[in-house]
């Protein structure tokens, strides 16, 4: 079954809302299952609980079906995506455009690529859904 991957903040802001809103449609589109990831910075104190995160996400869309919701505790926010994407076997991620030039930053540092979507296929080999958010 296709997987799709959606990393969200939480609480949920309006550009995460309109991610996951992308991200449902393509869940729902391919038939495949969702997963919605946030990532909680041990740096920000905030503990965020699968639960949590599941009721916001219910508040805001209703009910969803074939949907898994996942807290992971990491420094880095974008290798944790990676790491999610690539442990569940992600077919496609959807990120917001505003969590595309945070990469382009953080990457711009590292590899000296702004290429994010170039950079996310080859690292992850599937496909990037890019969702304009401003």
């Amino acid at each position: 079954m296709t997987r799709v991957l959606v990393p969200v903040r939480y609480p949920l802001s309006d550009h995460s809302k309109r991610t996951l809103e992308a991200a449902i449609d393509v869940a729902e589109e391919r038939d495949a299952e969702l997963t919605v990831l946030h990532v909680a910075l041990y740096q920000d104190d905030g503990h965020v609980t699968r639960t949590a995160l599941k009721h916001a996400v219910e508040r805001a869309f209703g009910r969803l079906t074939d949907v898994r919701y996942v807290v992971r505790r990491s420094f880095l926010v974008e290798e944790t995506i990676l790491d999610e994407a690539a442990a569940e076997g992600a077919d496609v991620v959807v990120i917001g455009s505003a969590h595309v030039s945070r990469w382009r930053r953080a990457l711009r540092r590292l590899v000296g690529t702004p290429d994010i979507e170039s950079y996310l296929k080859e690292k992850l080999d599937c496909e990037v859904v890019t969702v304009r958010v401003d």
